[in-house]
């Protein structure tokens, strides 16, 4: 249905009269007057025939068709079209107000025939009329919401919120109202806002955990015939510790062999939580039971299991069962949900000790026996004891293991456990003998060793003597009666055996030295003893050294006695006592060398040394040459160069000059190795040819003669190879091969002043030039 709207106004235009200078002219302003049929259009009009938007109308037009309406502005000539003779606008095409909701558009009025305006330009406005052609839409969709289990009916879980395109302002095409089609009777929707929230009390996540929502949001107020639209809502329950643990059995039957070593594990049990995370953690303890000395309880972080293990060493035939009661509880607890408790459950562990073959035991941790040095083989050392602590009590029988007694001392009965002696012991020896003895059930594999200490009793069966050798010294000036020394303040007495309470040494001269006239020895009675001197006048000239038995007893049962000897050096001393020198050798010498001949023997021996470490150096030394040169001679070496010479120029090359020996120019050379006894002079028919002579065969066989006839002159030929001359070189190449190709303008005539050896190349070269005169000659005539 289409509504119109008239709008009726009259407008004049503007008439200015011509010659406004004219006084007393009034201008009038006419009223002028659009007729506006229709400002609005339907949106999405899809009829047969063109939308009539409205209709211009001047009051000027008289309906002659003199008047042509003009239409501009958005849309113009597309979208709205204009009659130019009736002023009709009409819509051409399916307007959408969501993509536009209005136009400005322009309206003038000309003459036809001249298109000036009749009327100024005015603008107006179509609006597109909104119509509900859009559903609402959710453009966050879908959605995830969580909200705890257990919680309290109409707790908001979360808000969705859907857009309409359409018009607000116009109509209901755009008020939502929010709905709840899938999730009752556990949530609910409210229409206006789009909350949703918990419908339903004690929605528990152990029961079910996930919800899948669908929230519908309908235009029109919700009113028949309104677009909608819908979108999901996944809401998660989370977990909150509203369960106490429990344990799935209230006894758990659980053994252990007596075998087992503590630490070991005997069982494992778990009380089941259903709640998740922390508020599933369960913690355990053990609470009761005779066996909480024997068991403990840990808890293992991966599977938070209850784990029991052996604390102590079980014994089947002292107690065959235990019991353990263990509890359950939950670490964190909430407050809200304390009414629901106790967090906690309890359960009963019953533990069988099960029987297991055993070693046999030995009655004593360690056995500690002694028995007396020296005595026969097959003494009775003691017994060693164990038995078989399981139910069939086995024999037993006995051995000692050879690494514990290497040299076998002992021996044991193996049906007993008597143990002897194998041989005589010696305390001084090895005073003790720590040896282990095993034990087996005859039919077993399993043994049981234990520490048997024995200990050697002493004997007197070791004389005391001294400890060391050293010397007593004694001043040549002593004074008969003094105290040369005192036996044990110098000398150490050693007594292997062990002394016994009471047990002292007595000590007495030996009976072929006891009426000697130099020293007597007093027993102090107190393991020490005294040597005076006798007489004085004693000189190390005449004897150095006295040697003084003394016999010493230990007193002990049986008395043991042993005759030492006691060294006596006499010294030079000052007047003050103090010793300036002793004579080191024994007065028994038959026969002795004085110190200043072992002086002068160990002088001689130095100064051969001395000789013999010079000799070999000089002889390391470098030799020197045999001939004395005062520069160094350079024809002693035999060079090969494998290029060829830079001939006159080349001043690094072989010098012919150095062929003339300027070290035997006045005289002969002398040589180190060899003395000549008759010096030959120079012959006298050999010219010796000066040093720039040009006959260089002559001067070559003067120096050869020379050498060959001196025999005090080493050889000093020398060989010189020079394949090529250089381009320095007067002569040029010497090469055959060159000179047939090659033209050359030098004069070879002087190679005639060169001898006989250079005659052959004075014949190919000089006599060239005359042989090609002649030939042009011939030519010629």
């Amino acid at each position: 249905m289409w509504g119109f709207f008239v709008l009726v106004g009259h407008l004049a235009l503007h008439r200015h009269k011509q010659g406004a200078g004219k006084q007393g002219q009034v201008l009038h302003r006419s009223k002028r007057g659009w007729v506006w049929n229709q400002f609005f259009v339907i949106e999405e009009y899809t009829g047969p025939d063109p939308v009539l938007v409205g209709r211009l109308h001047s009051d000027v037009d008289s309906g002659d068709g003199n008047i042509k309406y003009i239409l501009s502005g958005e849309g113009a000539g597309t979208i709205f079209v204009i009659d130019d003779k009736t002023g009709n606008i009409h819509a051409t095409k399916t307007l959408d107000r969501e993509e536009q909701a209005q136009y400005t558009l322009t309206a003038q009025a000309v003459a036809r025939d001249t298109n000036k305006p009749l009327e100024p330009p005015s603008e107006f406005i179509v609006k597109v009329q909104d119509i509900n052609d859009n559903p609402p839409e959710f453009l966050h969709g879908p959605y995830y919401a969580r909200v705890p289990e257990m919680s309290n009916v109409g707790t908001s879980v979360m808000q969705v919120t859907a857009t309409d395109a359409d018009d607000p302002t116009y109509g209901n095409s755009a008020r939502l109202v929010y709905s709840i089609l899938q999730g009752q009777p556990y949530f609910s929707v409210e229409p206006q806002t789009g909350i949703i929230r918990t419908a339903l009390p004690n929605m528990d996540r152990e029961a079910r955990q996930e919800y899948d929502v669908v929230i519908q949001a309908k235009d029109m107020g919700g009113h028949m015939g309104g677009l909608s639209g819908t979108t999901e809502v996944k809401i998660t329950l989370t977990d909150v510790n509203d369960n106490p643990p429990k344990f799935p059995q209230s006894v758990y039957p659980m053994s252990v062999s007596e075998d087992k070593v503590p630490g070991e594990e005997v069982g494992r049990l778990k009380a089941k939580d259903p709640d998740l995370g922390d508020n599933g953690l369960v913690n355990y303890r053990l609470i009761d039971g005779d066996g909480l000395g024997m068991f403990e309880l840990s808890t293992d972080s991966e599977t938070r299991e209850a784990v029991i293990k052996l604390k102590k060493m079980v014994d089947f035939e002292t107690k065959k069962t235990y019991t353990l009661k263990v509890e359950g509880s939950n670490t964190y607890v909430d407050p809200q949900f304390l009414a629901w408790g106790p967090y906690k459950d309890e359960a009963t562990i019953k533990i069988s000790v099960e029987d297991a073959d055993e070693p046999p035991v030995f009655v004593a941790p360690s056995y500690t026996f002694e028995v007396e040095e020296n005595a026969p083989e097959g003494t009775l050392v003691g017994r060693v004891h164990a038995k078989d602590t399981d139910v069939a009590n086995n024999p037993v029988r006995y051995m000692i293991p050879r690494y514990t007694d290497v040299e076998q001392f002992f021996s044991i009965n193996s049906e007993d456990g008597m143990i002897t002696t194998t041989r005589p012991l010696d305390r001084e020896t090895q005073a003790w003998h720590n040896i282990s003895v095993s034990a087996t059930e005859i039919g077993h594999h399993q043994d049981t060793k234990v520490r048997v200490n024995i200990k050697v009793k002493d004997v007197n069966d070791n004389a005391p003597e001294f400890a060391t050798n050293n010397e007593v010294l004694m001043c040549e000036t002593v004074v008969p009666g003094k105290v040369c020394t005192s036996v044990t303040n110098v000398f150490l007495i050693l007594d292997k055996d062990e002394m016994a309470h009471r047990q002292h040494f007595t000590f007495s001269l030996a009976p072929e030295v006891a009426h000697n006239h130099n020293f007597s020895l007093k027993d102090n009675r107190d393991s020490t003893a005294s040597v005076y001197v006798l007489r004085k006048g004693f000189s190390r000239l005449t004897q150095d050294v006295y040697y003084l038995p003394i016999e010493i007893n230990d007193n002990g049962f049986p008395a043991m006695s042993s005759t030492n000897t006691l060294t006596i050096r006499v010294c030079s001393c000052d007047s003050k006592d103090t010793i300036l020198s002793c004579n080191v050798e024994p007065y028994v010498l038959p026969a002795g060398l004085s110190t200043g001949a072992l002086i002068a023997i160990l002088a001689c021996i130095v100064i051969l040394l001395a000789i013999v470490v010079l000799f070999v150096a000089l002889r390391r030394q470098k030799k020197e040459p045999l001939i004395v040169f005062e520069e160094e001679d350079i024809r002693e070496n035999i060079i090969t160069y494998d290029d060829e010479g830079g001939g006159e120029e080349d001043t690094e090359a072989f010098d012919i000059a150095t062929l003339q020996n300027p070290d035997g120019a006045n005289g002969f050379l002398p040589r180190k190795d060899i003395k000549p006894e008759l010096q030959y002079p120079i012959r006298p028919g050999i010219g010796r040819p000066a040093a720039n002579s040009v006959d260089v065969d002559d001067f070559i066989k003067t120096r050869i003669a020379e050498a060959d006839s001196d025999p005090t002159a080493p050889p000093y030929d020398s060989i010189q190879i020079y394949g090529y001359e250089g381009r320095g070189s007067l002569a040029g190449s010497l090469s055959s091969l060159e000179s047939v190709t090659t033209e050359s303008d030098l004069d070879y005539d002087y190679l005639q002043s060169w001898g006989p050896r250079f005659k052959k190349l004075a014949d190919l070269y000089g006599t060239k030039d005359c042989s090609i005169n002649d030939a042009d000659d011939g030519e010629d005539s």
